[in-house]
């Protein structure tokens, strides 16, 4: 399986939309347009799993540099996350 990440996306594309993009390729199982928790809109990238490597490379190959909803898309393999934590933690109270 690969994780494909997909960078660029317009605020207002979908899930479907990201779907269809990447089905003429191979089979998608997964896909996972990222959404802001508080704002519960888009924050531009997605995440695309492919179960068939060969044909996760064919739709890298093709479609990086492709346009979905009037913006040119950045699509590569996903990569782990560099160093654990950054995130967002438990808020801790101030002494001061």
């Amino acid at each position: 399986m690969k994780n494909i990440f997909v960078g660029n996306l317009a605020f207002s594309s979908t899930e479907a939309g990201v779907r269809a993009l990447f089905e003429p390729y191979g089979q998608v199982d997964r896909v996972n347009v990222v959404t802001d928790r508080d704002t519960g809109r888009s924050r531009g990238f997605a995440f695309v799993e492919m179960a068939n490597a060969e044909e996760a490379d064919r739709a890298i190959a093709a479609l990086n540099g492709a346009q979905l909803d009037g913006r040119t898309l950045n699509i590569n393999e996903s990569r782990p996350k560099e160093g654990s934590g950054g995130g967002r933690g438990p808020r801790r109270e101030s002494r001061w």
